[in-house]
């Protein structure tokens, strides 16, 4: 609990004790006056005192029901299905934050792309980008993505399809780096995969075994 919170809650205790002890008080007193005085009669009809416990309306319409079907009063929530309008935040609340009010912005946030993720959504637009050749469309889909820190594995996995691929594929990966160095690749990204691919050749050779003339 916060400070305010606890402040709070012991109040209402302490409250909450006070009434039990006038409650207490006021039994015990009525017990002694009952004691002592006679025995009283039942209330004439027409009494203000018999009135003032009549649920019945004094226009004389209603069936005595409590009104508003029991909701709207002081301390309730409210009727079911009442949807409330905005309300401006009350300073002596013990909830209210100063420093939380003010215009609040949304944005859209997109989470950065994991190695699993990258493979998924990168291996098949350069699949495509070989047939169509439009490096447009490819910069235009890696943008709608959170790369991050994983901009240099971009052109080594586009490097690695092309080698696997016919010499086409090949020229089409060289002019498609050449057109994301700037709007989506550094040329520091650019060297690092070359650099991770070259580290990696034992690999590659495996599957592409004139890797290391391509």
């Amino acid at each position: 609990w916060t400070p305010q919170e606890k402040l709070l809650h012991e109040a209402r205790l302490k409250a909450k004790a006070k009434r039990r002890l006038r409650r207490a008080s006021s039994r015990d007193s009525a017990r002694e006056s009952l004691s002592e005085g006679p025995e009283p009669g039942p209330e004439p009809p027409g009494s203000p005192k018999g009135r003032a416990h009549d649920r019945r309306s004094r226009t004389g319409k209603g069936r005595g029901l409590p009104k508003k079907g029991g909701a709207g009063g002081k301390g309730v929530w409210g009727a079911p299905g009442v949807v409330y309008g905005y309300q401006e935040p009350d300073a002596r609340d013990p909830n209210y934050d100063e420093v939380a009010q003010g215009d609040t912005v949304y944005a859209t946030v997109v989470p950065e792309l994991e190695e699993e993720e990258l493979e998924k959504n990168v291996q098949p637009m350069v699949l495509e980008y070989f047939e169509h050749g439009d490096t447009s469309e490819v910069m235009e889909l890696l943008r709608g993505l959170n790369l991050g820190g994983r901009r240099p594995a971009v052109a080594a996995l586009a490097v690695a399809l092309a080698l696997e691929g016919k010499a086409s594929h090949r020229e089409l990966t060289s002019r498609l780096l050449a057109e994301l160095v700037g709007p989506v690749v550094t040329p520091e990204d650019v060297a690092w995969a070359f650099d991770a691919m070259l580290r990696d050749l034992p690999d590659l050779i495996l599957d592409t075994p004139e890797a290391p003339q391509v």
